[in-house]
């Protein structure tokens, strides 16, 4: 599956629509402005909430929390120790680990599972600046799931590097 996000500059709630390899469009990633915490909608295209996401309130490091139908889902935050490349740890609640490694800001990583790719994330195919692809590789994997876990690091790397 291969999806087109376009990110939208300016705007309130920072929303922008999410394409299908045809141009459709296919999700809404849906910010909401004027909130006590960071909180976005991943919509489908009858508006139903997929996804919420949300930044935790009280923790150490940035943290952001991923639910679906008000249940905890995963946290996306930022590994102790990585020097060299941007490395984000994804931890759903049943245990399973994803990890999240690339230059993010440049919007060029890859979502892996023990070491199994499981999406793409990369503008380096198009020419407009705020546009990339996110390819996912295994048609079993959770498209709306990888999404979100997309749009947490990339804002959590903004945050971490003052872009907010």
């Amino acid at each position: 599956m291969k999806l087109l996000v376009r990110d939208r500059l300016l705007g309130i709630g920072d929303d922008y629509w999410i394409e299908d390899d045809q141009g459709q469009k296919v999700f809404l990633v849906d910010g909401k402005a004027m909130r006590l915490r960071e909180t976005f909608e991943l919509k489908d295209m009858q508006g139903r909430v997929l996804i919420d996401i949300h930044a935790k309130m009280l923790s150490l490091r940035d943290t952001m929390v991923i639910e679906r139908g008000g249940e905890a889902l995963a946290t996306v935050k930022r590994k102790r120790l990585s020097l060299l490349r941007n490395h984000y740890r994804v931890e759903l609640v049943d245990g399973t680990e994803l990890d999240v490694s690339g230059k993010i800001l440049d919007r060029e990583f890859a979502i892996e599972y023990d070491g199994e790719l499981l999406a793409d994330i990369s503008r380096r195919w198009f020419r407009v600046r705020d546009t990339y692809g996110v390819q996912i590789v295994r048609e079993d994997a959770d498209a709306s799931l990888l999404l979100a876990i997309a749009v947490c690091v990339i804002r959590l790397a903004e945050k971490e590097r003052g872009d907010d």
